[in-house]
């Protein structure tokens, strides 16, 4: 039997992926939207008897059921997420934030979704090794006493800013930063320069990058030149997404600290989020600032 990583598909470009659907008979793929063409292609692939391996990230659903949501898709519902069942959330522990793998069917009649048949791994680990994993609110905060280097050993390197951080502001592992500048001074490039340093120096850290309320021209540039996961929620969404996607963030960061990984979470901007949460919070008669 062939197998089919959806991560391979997510990776394809717009056009290989029309080109992709056209050749597994996909009808009308130039007219659909990329979610949709992605659900076709598997119900394609699932009825020519292709195993596909699905990963996503938890979402646990107040009915007890959820949906593995695509970092892709930046945690946003769509038709290519695949439903869980609440026996295997029971069986496995699962919450929300917590990334599995496994082989997954497609929409028996009457369903909507593609639906998880195995889970091979939870958070890049065998699903047996993790049973005995801390609770992250179990867990005890202590002062950083290790340091990420943010000097890259590279003599063609003009720009030293992230020498001067290691003099001026080490950054330590466990450690809460903020950057506070006028507009238009580099922000966005020093943060950009902070995760190429933790990629290069850092490599078995997960690093995400975590962009709320900014142009979509500026997610583009930083997922072209960030090597880790680069999350958005643009200026066209409503603040209630802007929250939706920080909290899934930060729960795929707790999960993956519960498993001994050290996580770097980079937010831009820290005051457009806290406006959206303002926005969101229900109306107390205070003004929130």
């Amino acid at each position: 039997m062939e197998k089919m990583k959806l991560q391979e598909l997510k990776a394809k470009t717009p056009t290989d992926l029309v080109t992709f659907a056209e050749g597994v008979d996909v009808e009308n793929a130039s007219t659909m939207r990329k979610q949709e063409l992605m659900f076709a292609i598997l119900k394609q692939l699932a009825e020519k008897d292709t195993e596909i391996i699905g990963e996503g990230v938890v979402e646990v659903l107040q009915d007890g059921f959820g949906f593995l949501r695509s970092a892709s898709a930046n945690y946003l519902p769509g038709p290519d997420d695949i439903y869980i069942s609440p026996s295997q959330i029971r069986r496995f522990s699962l919450k929300t934030g917590d990334t599995v793998e496994g082989p997954i069917r497609g929409p028996k009649e009457g369903e909507r979704y593609f639906a998880l048949l195995k889970v091979n791994t939870i958070n890049f680990d065998d699903p047996e090794k993790i049973k005995h994993k801390t609770h992250f609110d179990n867990l005890t905060p202590l002062y950083p006493d290790a340091r990420f280097n943010m000097e890259i050993e590279n003599v063609q390197t003009k720009d030293l800013s992230a020498r001067v951080i290691d003099l001026v502001a080490p950054l330590g592992k466990g450690q809460r930063g903020l950057i506070v500048a006028p507009p238009r001074t580099g922000k966005t490039v020093l943060l950009q320069n902070i995760a190429h340093s933790i990629t290069a120096n850092h490599p078995e850290s997960y690093l995400i990058v975590l962009l709320i309320d900014e142009r979509p021209e500026e997610v583009t540039d930083m997922q072209r030149s960030v090597k880790g996961e680069v999350i958005s929620s643009t200026f066209d969404e409503p603040a209630v997404r802007h929250v939706q996607v920080a909290e899934m963030v930060i729960e795929k960061a707790k999960r993956l600290v519960e498993h001994g990984r050290d996580v770097v979470i980079l937010l831009v901007s820290h005051a457009r989020l806290s406006g959206a949460y303002n926005t969101v919070v229900p109306s107390s008669g205070k003004v929130l600032t």
